[in-house]
């Protein structure tokens, strides 16, 4: 378990190592490295998702280690409170960033090993603090330094606690 201190509260997240063990071990070894903390959820879209962790507040995108194997074949599905992996068009790009659904977006889902079909990689889901999540999916958001849907004040992730 992962316990992500905000400035805005607690969001507990329940990792799952069977169904998607490379990508929890990646996100485990950020957590363990302190690589979150600092950074903000720094994309928000009201009813989709919010997206963190690789950006620290004034929109610097930190270093991160190599990409990882995308997951998202192995039949967890981008539901309303679980976590994935963000990643660029190339199916096998996640590092560092993930994000939390605020809706059913089953079109996330992986649907066959092309470019379009893989989709985006779930490893977990949150236990505790989906208040919180909510409380964040509905800031006000703006431009910034290139990016749209950031929030206006920042989201800033404190304190990462990793319990066993």
């Amino acid at each position: 378990m992962i316990i992500l201190s905000t400035n805005m509260g607690d969001i507990e997240i329940e990792l799952n190592m069977e169904r998607a063990p490379v990508t929890c071990k990646n996100f485990l070894k950020y957590c363990q490295e302190g690589f979150y903390e600092g950074t903000i959820f720094h994309r928000v879209i009201k009813g989709f998702m919010i997206q963190g962790g690789g950006h620290t507040a004034d929109m610097t995108e930190k270093p991160t280690h190599a990409p990882i194997a995308n997951e998202a074949n192995r039949g967890l599905k981008n539901e309303i409170g679980t976590i994935a992996m963000a990643r660029t068009d190339a199916p096998h790009s996640a590092t560092a960033q993930f994000f939390i659904n605020l809706d059913n977006n089953d079109f996330l889902d992986h649907t066959a090993t092309t470019n379009m079909g893989w989709g985006y990689c779930v490893f977990g889901k949150v236990t505790a603090g989906m208040d919180v999540v909510k409380k964040i999916a509905v800031v006000r958001t703006t431009c910034k330094r290139g990016h749209d849907d950031v929030p206006s004040e920042p989201i800033v992730i404190e304190k990462v606690t990793i319990k066993e």
